[in-house]
């Protein structure tokens, strides 16, 4: 039978900030309206990441105004990821909603994605910013490229991946690790961890009403490059061999058939008195020699990784569901 486990808060509300200090008294007092006016009991996590605008002194103020208003400060910008794992592992609620705090994404969402997780039993609500209030060029079109990537290597069929609004069954965060920048990839590693019932809303996107956006075009660059990290990590962090040793016998097999191809060649020309290349002359030899040598380092370094991800603390790391 699967424990219960009571919460002392319903809703445990994530915000990463840098550099937001013109919006956050607009943004805690709408989150907390939206609480009131549904009789949640919450906490509204605030993480400073390293702000340089008295960012940090406007949340200290807000939470000696208002009790369900906590704080982290990092000493330095340390980036979403990093934030977003230490207001995880402080969340107390139910539910775990995160949201951006430049007032683009409306507090007025969270009661449906509250509802569907409590309700529907969904693990991950993840918002849909049909309708984005952004530069079309330099960010609506990156960002239908960068998702559908993300929809054809993950297998989760989300809109918008990267959308800050979503919405958390507690013991999701609780069992992922956010690092480097992979908060764009919650819901795949959610997935990974065994949570598959994920979804997504349509919410209302807004336009920025204070300061700037602190990403730009190279965002999606990284992005990419971190959505195929992620991919292998988690297809083949626990069995590299499977990539490295399959792709390095492939490749030596490929280049020694080739190579033993090119003298037999060479000597059924030479028995029966026909003109032929010297082998050493033949500039496929070599590229056949090539594959041979990359295709025993590729063998040789999926055995290393292999040894070291058996030695890995996280090696019999496992998920459990429920017990008996």
């Amino acid at each position: 039978m699967k424990k219960q486990i009571n919460f002392d808060k319903d809703i445990s509300i994530v915000i990463s900030l840098y550099n937001e200090v013109d919006s956050l008294d607009e943004l805690v007092s709408w989150i907390t309206s939206v609480m009131v006016r549904e009789k949640y009991t919450y906490e509204i996590i605030m993480v400073d990441d390293g702000s340089t605008d008295g960012s940090w002194e406007k949340i200290s103020s807000i939470a000696s105004r208002n009790s369900s208003v906590r704080g982290i400060s990092f000493r330095r910008n340390y980036g979403k990821s990093a934030a977003l794992y230490c207001g995880f592992k402080a969340a107390e609620g139910r539910v775990v909603i995160t949201m951006d705090a430049d007032l683009q994404d409306s507090p007025d969402e969270i009661p449906d994605m509250y509802r569907m997780v409590t309700e529907e039993n969904f693990d991950i609500v993840s918002g849909w910013k049909q309708h984005r209030q952004d530069n079309k060029l330099t960010k609506n079109l990156p960002s239908k490229i960068y998702n559908a990537a993300a929809r054809w290597i993950t297998g989760i069929k989300l809109h918008d991946m990267n959308c800050g609004l979503k919405a958390y069954r507690n013991d999701v965060v609780k069992n992922i690790e956010v690092y480097g920048e992979m908060h764009r990839f919650i819901p795949y590693l959610a997935k990974n961890a065994g949570f598959s019932r994920i979804t997504e809303k349509p919410v209302h996107h807004r336009k920025r009403k204070y300061g700037k956006s602190k990403f730009g075009v190279s965002r999606f660059v990284n992005g990419f490059l971190d959505l195929l990290s992620i991919w292998f990590l988690c297809t083949f962090g626990k069995n590299p061999m499977h990539f490295f040793g399959l792709t390095g016998i492939l490749m030596f097999l490929a280049g020694g058939i080739i190579a033993v191809w090119l003298i037999i060649s060479k000597l059924i020309h030479q028995a029966n008195g026909l003109d032929f290349r010297p082998v050493t002359e033949q500039p496929l030899f070599y590229l056949a020699l090539v594959a041979v040598l990359i295709g025993a380092q590729l063998f040789l370094s999926g055995f290393i990784s292999e040894l070291v991800s058996r030695n890995s603390s996280e090696r019999n790391h496992y998920n459990i569901k429920d017990t008996l």
